[in-house]
Parts: C-alpha cells; structure tokens; sequence
C-alpha cells in the first residue's frame, strides 16, 4: 500500500514515478523500500493510467459481497436462542446501572 501511495503521490506532483523516485518519497518519511515491491508495483502499473488503475479498483470493490448476509444469519441464530438473548441483556442492563449506586461519574 505505501509503495502505491508514493505512486500516486509522484504522479499527483507531475513527476515520472520510477523506482528511484518512489524509493525517494519513501525514505523522506523513514521506509526502507524494499527492490521487489517497487519493482512489482511499477510493473503492474506499467502501460496504464491512474484514472484506469483506480477503474479496475472500482469494479473489484463492486464485486466484493457486503454484509447483509452475515446480519440475516447472526438474526437468525438470536432469534433460535431469544431467551438466553433477554437474560444478557437484562444482566447487561444492571451491570451498566450506576445510578443505583447513589454516585455517578462526574458527581
């Protein structure tokens, strides 16, 4: 990520990302670049532009699945054992009570 960040930084300024230019924004914040991840960093992004590596970015973040399934699974599973769910909350509610105490945090 910090190699594609130093990518992007030189192409923003207007100079030619090469390796020696990237190695150089590195170490000004005090990263040791290592040879390969340059390398391997500047070949992939050989022959395109940053508008279409960050279109390729885009569509892979579309195709990444998002959440919702995991949240009708998990609701699922709490409504099978809803009556241990009410007994949590019901400890929950008297550990969090401190007002019972007769002093609260800032009195």
């Amino acid at each position: 990520m910090k190699y594609l960040a130093a990518y992007l930084l030189l192409n923003a300024a207007g100079t030619t990302p090469n390796a020696e230019n990237v190695k150089a924004v590195l170490s000004s914040v005090g990263i040791d670049a290592e040879e390969e991840k340059v390398a391997a960093v500047l070949s992939s992004l050989e022959g395109k532009t940053v508008e279409e590596f960050i279109a390729e970015g885009n569509e892979k973040l579309a195709s990444v699945p998002t959440s919702s399934g995991a949240a009708a699974s998990s609701g699922a599973a709490a409504g099978a054992s809803g009556e241990a769910a009410a007994e949590e909350a019901a400890e929950e509610e008297a550990e969090e009570s401190d007002d019972e105490m007769g002093f609260g945090l800032f009195d």
